[in-house]
């Protein structure tokens, strides 16, 4: 006979439970906690005073600029072709060789080009023969009909005779030319005096001049002068004038800056997904042949500066203070109508800030030009607030909900 079983406790029924003088030290420890967070919460909901970030008014020179991407390019490129068809016999130049104007390029094949010579040659020697015999003819029926022993008719014919020799004659003379012109082009003489800058045919090569002309080489004039076609937008094209200073860079030379000056604006405008750009031309000197074509040309233009001004950083003329912080107020600063005359700063005045009126003139993105208002040199000015009460970007503090 099996023994009697006790019944099976939960884990729970097999703790102890605690003694109640042990809880009470939790309970206020919870109570505590609580009761910082929310003092914390409540007090955080009020707004103390700020803390203000300030620059100091500067004197200095301000330049603003129009920035832009372009390209290098030389000044004239001439694009040499052929103007009769054949095969590419023999090759004079090569890529980068310099050349003079006037000096053989290549050849082309030019056998079916001196057949054609030959040919209109004895054309033309056969109506050199039908032209004097056409005279003999037209000066034998003049004696005979002064003889009458031929009418006027056959007089009539023999002039029509020889007129239409001396148009076949200069027909022949045309032609003969003309083949030994087509003859010379066999032979591609540089236009220019300059360097190769591409080859775009080999030995051998069959090149067709039939309904256009290709091209075999092209050569730079002078690399010693270079442009830049740069792309501004029409937002800036109306500060731009020719004459104005540029300098640039390349990515070849990065620590390096150059020098250029503007020498055109092109009427011709460039539309790409609604975007209207101008293409302007600029004068580079390369005297070092350092600078190549194709190259990209980060390109800043001038268009406006002031030396020994008064400036202040433009993070003051972004500043709004909070409405009633520290006795400010952003009241004040717009006319009747809503439009700003000017700009308004802050600056400090006791415990607190007050604004102050000023125009401005020319700014390069980092400061900005005075041109009238109560600010002098070395006065300082409100750029920002510091602290979680600064009212640039800050997000209030939370709300506890109470149930």
């Amino acid at each position: 006979m099996n023994p009697p079983q006790s019944p099976s406790l939960s884990a729970d029924e097999w703790l102890p439970e605690p003694p109640r003088h042990r809880r009470w030290p939790w309970l206020v420890a919870a109570l505590l906690l609580a009761g910082g967070t929310l003092f914390g919460w409540m007090r955080g909901g009020e707004n103390p005073d700020p803390v203000y970030r300030t620059l100091p008014v500067e004197r200095g020179d301000v330049v603003r600029q129009v920035a832009a991407n372009g390209t290098l390019n030389p000044v004239n490129v001439v694009s040499v072709g052929t103007n009769v068809s054949g095969t590419v016999k023999k090759l004079y130049v090569d890529f980068n060789d310099q050349v003079e104007k006037g000096q053989v390029l290549l050849e082309i094949e030019d056998a079916l080009l001196a057949a054609q010579v030959r040919q209109s040659q004895a054309s033309l020697a056969s109506a050199q023969a039908a032209l004097e015999l056409a005279r003999q003819t037209e000066t034998r029926n003049r004696d005979l009909l002064a003889q009458q022993f031929v009418a006027q008719q056959d007089l009539d014919q023999a002039v029509q005779g020889r007129q239409a020799a001396e148009a076949a004659l200069a027909q022949a003379q045309a032609q003969a030319e003309r083949d030994q012109i087509n003859l010379s082009y066999a032979v591609i003489r540089s236009p220019i005096s300059g360097v190769v800058m591409d080859r775009e045919v080999d030995v051998g090569q069959t090149v067709a001049a039939s309904f256009q002309t290709p091209t075999l080489i092209k050569i730079a004039q002078d690399l010693t002068r270079m442009q830049i076609d740069a792309s501004f937008a029409e937002a800036d094209i109306g500060m731009i004038e020719p004459g104005q200073k540029v300098r640039f860079t390349v990515d070849a030379y990065p620590e390096r800056t150059f020098s250029g000056l503007v020498r055109q604006i092109r009427l011709n405008p460039a539309v790409e997904q609604n975007v209207v750009t101008y293409d302007v031309v600029i004068g580079v000197d390369n005297p070092e042949r350092i600078l190549l074509p194709g190259m990209t040309a980060y390109v800043s233009i001038v268009v406006a500066q002031s030396a020994d001004v008064l400036l202040l950083p433009n993070a003051a003329l972004r500043f709004h203070p909070r409405d009633g912080a520290s006795g400010a107020s952003g009241k004040g600063r717009k006319g009747k109508d809503g439009a700003t005359p000017g700009a308004t700063v802050w600056v400090p005045e006791g415990a607190g800030i007050k604004p102050v009126k000023v125009a401005v003139g020319l700014s390069d993105g980092r400061m900005t030009e005075v041109l009238a208002g109560d600010l002098n040199e070395g006065d300082v000015v409100v750029t920002g607030e510091t602290g979680a009460a600064s009212s640039n970007g800050a997000t209030p503090p939370p709300v506890m909900r109470m149930f």
